[in-house]
């Protein structure tokens, strides 16, 4: 695909489903209209970047949705001077999205390909103002917490789960996490008024891939 046809492709996107998901934030729109997706797929998929679809990465990985990743940032509502921690590089697209919303990214995954090749997507690209660590989220308190905004990008199986991210959410901080288990699962924001306060608001129902190292929740056999 050549150059213009990815500008036409991202166009498309934003269009077709981005705006139709109720995505009306302009700098979360300015920034998928201008950002290469393109640069952070996999070579076997270019052709697809811009697709409605969850584009595999490797370790059973996927990209998420445009439509969700553009739900997510809406959601978080990132300003300027806020700092962001991702749980889950991934591909370094998202990561991206959200350097360009934010004054600082701190993102974490478990696995190290993806925080190396993210690395050099994210150079190329001139980004700059993320800082990339390579481990499991959910051990414990993440470098550079607390965070004005946390994004995470795997769902976790009840929102017992999400307490530890919780904790490391500034006041006035939000978080984006998927809670439940397939078919059904709540996006849901978080925010944290003050040091016992938080507020839930569910935003939609997806399904995607579990947080690795998530634990399973307990069944109860009657």
């Amino acid at each position: 695909m050549m150059a213009n046809q990815f500008e036409k492709a991202r166009f498309n996107m934003v269009e077709q489903q981005i705006r139709p998901w109720e995505v009306i934030n302009p700098r979360v729109l300015t920034l998928m209209e201008t950002l290469p997706r393109e640069a952070f797929v996999p070579d076997t998929y270019q052709d697809l970047a811009y697709a409605d679809i969850e584009i595999p990465i490797g370790q059973g990985q996927s990209m998420m949705f445009p439509r969700i990743e553009g739900r997510l940032m809406q959601a978080l509502d990132v300003q300027p001077g806020d700092k962001v921690l991702e749980v889950g590089t991934g591909s370094g697209y998202l990561t991206a999205c959200l350097a360009g919303l934010a004054n600082k990214v701190v993102s974490i995954d478990i696995h190290r390909e993806f925080s190396d090749a993210a690395a050099s997507k994210l150079e190329q690209q001139g980004v700059n103002n993320v800082m990339l660590l390579t481990g499991d989220a959910l051990a414990g308190p993440v470098q550079g917490a607390p965070f004005n905004a946390i994004a995470i990008t795997g769902s976790l199986p009840t929102s017992q789960q999400a307490e530890i991210f919780r904790q490391q959410l500034a006041p006035g901080g939000r978080m984006f996490v998927i809670i439940g288990q397939a078919p059904v699962m709540i996006c849901q924001l978080i925010t944290r008024h003050d040091e016992k306060i938080f507020q839930e608001e569910s935003i939609f129902e997806t399904e995607v891939s579990p947080l690795e190292n998530a634990p399973a929740p307990v069944e109860f056999n009657f």
